[in-house]
């Protein structure tokens, strides 16, 4: 028998990150109610760039997603891995500089994100130097994990490390390709892939950050954490094989299920779909595997809160990953997409999956790591109560107002005729349904705020045990046995596993990408379409630092309801200039890509100054400060360098002047605003022009007949 070692457990570590994804969890959580209100109050805007809805939807989606649920994906890797493999952390200098690393780049994109310094990549909206610094502490994490697998004195590696390792080595890769981009300035850059070879990519990456950073670990968590918090093992050891071999195999090819009816080829769209059906096997799969460990244990789960959130939060995980699939079936889709149904969606697994799960694990961990009961099973079951509540209010209006939305899009009068042909007709009959989202925000986060209370008083009646002693034998050599199942082979094996992993989430990315990469006929060219104007490239990027793409979609799809509203429908030849695309995933207001020529050069500038005069009604912020300010032009010939080491075709002559044609354009459009009346000094020295010069060069470049 092997002679027992002394060694402990660093609960130090574990604290740091639980309180992180609090605070961070309460802090992301009030922008995003922020944001909820702006579309009930607009004024809540409050008429400065920093606050606006563009600007502030990617602070509360990164905050949620990255500071949120990525400190508690730490905060449970951290404790549950130390136990499953009976090892320390591999380096606490690591697991400080992981955690102190990682809370930096949070408040870098806290400072960035308002101030409109963004990729506009969905959940990658940081810009170069930041990614880098995600890339690097990654990398630390990843060394601190995998050498705690290596002088771990467990055998075999349990369900949740396999969860833990499939993240760690997807998200890397997903991270590297989709942030591909060509520095310009210490704060922008551009993709190094453009339309819609870029759109791909980043809904490639998209869908399976969701996928790798809020799905895999989180499941890690709760094969770990469930049966703890239950008493019992996990109901099926070889369905949870099935779950995890499947899932990260399947899960990789569903990305181009963001992109149906666009202009990314049919057969791309055909394989996201077909593999987002497949999905729905596994991940129920898991999802049973996670409640029929509680068979015959419902009385405990009524009067146990803990359980009860892991419950709903499975529950949740059930439902997203079943309306997912059917999200990606064309016909149902074209009822869902660009709508509020999304929305709801999303908020299903974030609050109801991510949020449920992490309040679990919080309120089962933390009496343990201070050696004392939880404060008060009442005020928790009141948590709990608030939350479930609180997301129901805020998902069952999203999914009315979504079909509300697409059914008055598409509805047509007996004589052949757009029966809503003024968007906003769609806008202001879904405000009551908006306001009830706030109804559901307050519920939930004042349930956050009674955890937090909760948890306070439990850790002063407590004492912290910062180092967790123990003792277990030394790792042996294992000896199979006969009967032994054949999977355990691979379970003793961390670099056999970990390589097989990687080998199963690439195969799907390459069978998609590298086609659409080389096979030219996937994009064809229109010869009409060249590249944007200096002037209008700098309009392009206030456009992207405004975040206008987080109300407005450029992309037509091949509906009569679309096309007879905004015009022709999209090619892909189109935005081969495009980096990055900007389709867009929801329709607060009307789609743009045919909105050039539509109206005069006054209407965008009255439109942005003061959005309800040209719009009675509207909902959207003015952008008083881009009449203000004065356009940046020490950019342009960079911009344009770093362009043509992309591939547009811009000549020498035309970079090296690019800035006496900007000014001339710009001079162009000011003489046109101050034939309509507009009077403002060195207009056409304003961001305004350049903004104006852009959108009135969207869907211009082809003929109807393209």
């Amino acid at each position: 028998m092997s002679k027992m070692e002394q060694f402990s457990y660093d609960n130090g570590i574990v604290r740091k990150f639980a309180i992180a994804s609090v605070v961070f969890g309460i802090v992301g959580m009030l922008v995003g109610l922020l944001l909820a209100f702006q579309f009930v109050f607009p004024s809540l805007n409050f008429e400065t760039p920093w606050l606006t809805f563009g600007r502030i939807r990617p602070l509360h989606t990164n905050a949620v997603i990255f500071a949120f649920v990525g400190n508690g994906i730490f905060m449970g890797v951290y404790y549950s891995m130390q136990r499953l493999l009976k090892a320390p952390m591999f380096s606490k200098t690591l697991s400080n500089i992981h955690f102190w690393g990682w809370q930096l780049i949070i408040v870098a994109a806290a400072i960035t994100l308002p101030l409109g310094i963004t990729s506009s990549h969905e959940y990658a909206e940081l810009e170069w130097p930041i990614d880098i610094a995600i890339a690097l502490v990654w990398v630390v994490f990843g060394i601190n994990m995998f050498g705690t697998i290596m002088k771990r004195r467990e055998n075999h590696m349990y369900v949740a490390i396999w969860f833990y390792i499939a993240t760690w080595a997807t998200v890397t890769i997903l991270h590297i390709f989709n942030n591909l981009e060509l520095p310009v300035t210490l704060f922008k850059s551009y993709p190094v892939f453009a339309g819609v070879q870029d759109a791909l990519v980043q809904w490639w990456y998209g869908h399976n950050a969701v996928a790798f950073f809020l799905t895999t670990p989180y499941l890690g968590l709760m094969y770990y954490f469930l049966p703890k918090a239950a008493n019992r093992p996990i109901f099926s050891y070889r369905l949870s094989i099935i779950h995890f071999w499947a899932l990260i195999f399947i899960y990789i090819w569903a990305g181009p299920h963001h992109l149906l009816y666009t202009s990314l080829p049919d057969w791309a769209q055909s394989l996201g779909m077909a593999f987002s059906l497949m999905l729905i096997a596994p991940s129920w799969g898991g999802m049973l595997n996670g409640l029929l460990t509680l068979r015959g244990a419902w009385d405990r789960v009524r009067n146990d809160p803990i359980l009860k959130f892991m419950v709903v939060a499975v529950t949740a995980y059930g439902m997203s990953t079943f309306e997912g699939p059917m999200m990606s079936i064309k016909s149902f889709n074209a009822i869902t997409h660009y709508t509020d149904w999304t929305i709801g969606h999303v908020h299903i697994g974030a609050l109801g999956w991510n949020g449920m799960l992490t309040f679990g694990v919080l309120y089962w961990m933390i009496p343990r790591i201070y050696q004392t009961k939880l404060y008060s099973v009442q005020l928790a079951n009141v948590h709990f109560w608030l939350g479930t509540l609180g997301i129901v209010f805020y998902a069952i209006p999203l999914y009315w107002a979504g079909v509300t939305q697409q059914l008055m899009w598409k509805q047509f009068t007996p004589d052949g005729f757009l029966q809503y042909g003024n968007f906003l007709e769609t806008v202001t009959q879904i405000i009551p349904m908006y306001a009830l989202r706030i109804v559901g925000g307050l519920l939930y986060i004042t349930g956050v705020f009674v955890m937090v209370y909760n948890l306070l008083k439990t850790t002063g009646a407590g004492k912290f045990l910062k180092e967790e002693f123990v003792e277990a034998p030394a790792l042996e050599r294992h000896v199979p046995h006969k009967g032994e199942y054949w999977h355990r082979w691979f379970e003793r094996r961390s670099f056999l596993f970990t390589v097989l992993a990687v080998v199963a989430v690439a195969i799907g990315g390459l069978v998609e990408i590298i086609p659409m990469m080389m096979v030219e006929s996937n994009v064809p060219k229109i010869e009409t379409v060249k590249p944007y104007t200096a002037l209008e490239l700098q309009g392009r990027d206030i456009y992207i630092r405004e975040g206008c793409v987080g109300c407005h979609s450029q992309m037509i799809r091949p509906f009569r309801s679309e096309t007879e509203r905004y015009g022709e429908f999209s090619k892909s030849g189109e935005f081969i200039y495009d980096r990055p695309f900007l389709w867009g995933s929801k329709r607060t207001g009307p789609d743009l890509h045919r909105v050039g020529g539509k109206y005069p050069d006054s209407w965008h500038f009255n439109h942005m100054l003061d959005p309800e005069s040209m719009s009675p009604g509207s909902i959207m912020p003015p952008y008083p400060w881009l009449i203000e300010d004065d356009l940046d032009i020490s950019t342009t010939e960079a911009k344009l360098k770093a362009l043509q080491m992309l591939g547009t075709p811009y000549d020498d002559a035309y970079v090296q002047r690019a800035n006496n044609h900007l000014q001339s354009q710009a001079r162009s459009i000011a003489s046109s605003l101050n034939t309509d009346g507009v009077n403002v000094e060195n207009l056409e020295n304003k961001e305004i022009v350049a903004l104006i010069a852009y959108l009135q060069r969207l869907g211009t470049d082809i003929k109807k007949d393209q």
